[in-house]
């Protein structure tokens, strides 16, 4: 047998090369030493957004993708069991629920769930856009590289056990949620700086006041959501003031703003600003940035299906949540100018005045300008803001 015989000298040299090593990987870290050198065996994304804000389309882009494991927003679960409480004061819950679910550990929702003997997948909420909670292992109707409906997926997937979420969860590469119930990006500093979930934040942003005239159309759905944001322990909620869609357009600014000036090393390459607008215009070159964002291929099954999605030869039930066009996109997306009176648009701009200004819409300064639909709103020349937050190392 070969035996290797190494003097004191040597071995010290290489003691001397390995804590040369192990102190260049701490000072590159800015101060602590990753747990783990590999990479992750998940990525996880937090698509970060509000309420009639085009999320769950944006979620759809996700959710048939066959490589991701999509949920939409599993914290309404919280929210549900625990409104008498502010949006402050369930930050911290809702962030250990989301943690929990990028790590697959569906138990977390045993707290806010009634006691069953047999949970199924029919008790998660909003549960059937997911597709892969309808394609195997958890539906074995669909197969994962299928793209699915809602209503076909309650119809056949809806009382499979709910142990099948944690099951198909630790089989996909990503861990996409899709969030509405966060209002301050550092309250997700902690998720952000543990290298084990390789955590990014896709921050969708809308026009506040399209997001006001979808509000109105859906006053009674949002009123507990909008207690809890007013801290308001009531299932009405008299919001003349505009007090819902301030705190709505002043999280957005904090967000933004947490992100992109003298951020956290641990954030940077980990936070995109896309504007729902942009996405209308433009889906297929907004979806390849956030899908090169997150590390996804965009396939050809992929790519066709975006295409017919968003011009008008999509899935023709009204129901489906992912029924949208790219015409009838824009024509909501400026829908507002026309359904708006100029008196609420005039309280919008000024309740929300900061977003407007830095997520690049332009005001307009009478009726007559609302109404012009030749004038372009959308600011182009700040576009590029929107792709890549500007990171500067502290």
């Amino acid at each position: 047998m070969l035996r290797l015989r190494l003097s004191n000298a040597t071995v010290a040299i290489i003691l001397a090369i390995q804590t040369g090593f192990l102190v260049f990987l701490y000072t590159q870290q800015d101060g602590f030493i990753p747990q783990s050198m590999e990479k992750p065996a998940q990525v996880h994304i937090l698509i970060l957004s509000s309420w009639r804000s085009g999320s769950s389309f944006v979620g759809q882009l996700f959710s048939q993708h066959p490589n991701v494991f999509y949920l939409m927003e599993p914290a309404w679960h919280v929210w549900a069991n625990m409104y008498q409480n502010s949006a402050k004061v369930l930050h911290m819950a809702v962030r250990d629920l989301i943690r929990s679910v990028f790590k697959c550990d569906m138990s977390v929702f045993d707290a806010y769930m009634p006691w069953k003997r047999n949970r199924n997948l029919s008790d998660l909420f909003q549960w059937a856009v997911s597709r892969a909670l309808c394609t195997r292992p958890a539906c074995e109707f669909f197969q994962r590289t299928d793209i699915t409906g809602e209503s076909a997926c309650k119809t056949l997937c809806g009382k499979y056990p709910f142990s099948k979420v944690e099951e198909a969860c630790k089989t996909y590469s990503h861990v996409v949620l899709k969030e509405v119930r966060f209002f301050d990006l550092k309250v997700l500093y902690p998720l952000l700086a543990d290298t084990s979930l390789n955590l990014k934040i896709i921050h969708l942003v809308r026009d506040p006041r399209a997001v006001l005239k979808s509000r109105e159309q859906s006053v009674k759905a949002l009123a507990r959501d909008s207690g809890i944001i007013l801290g308001i322990n009531s299932s009405r909620v008299d919001d003349s003031g505009f007090k819902v869609l301030q705190e709505i357009c002043r999280s957005h600014v904090q967000i933004y703003e947490t992100a992109s000036q003298k951020p956290p090393l641990f954030l940077k390459d980990r936070y995109l600003l896309i504007r729902f607008e942009d996405i209308v215009r433009d889906p297929l070159m907004e979806i390849t940035a956030m899908y090169t964002f997150t590390d996804l291929p965009l396939t050809q099954k992929l790519e066709n299906w975006i295409y017919n999605i968003t011009h008008g030869q999509g899935p023709s039930k009204k129901k489906e949540a992912f029924q949208i066009t790219s015409r009838d996109a824009l024509n909501v997306s400026q829908a507002w100018r026309n359904v708006l009176s100029f008196q609420k648009v005039q309280k919008v701009q000024e309740v929300c005045r900061g977003a407007l200004n830095i997520l690049g819409y332009q005001f307009v300064n009478s009726e007559k300008e609302q109404k012009d639909l030749s004038l372009d709103l959308i600011l182009p020349h700040r576009r590029t803001q929107f792709r890549w937050a500007l990171f500067r190392e502290n």
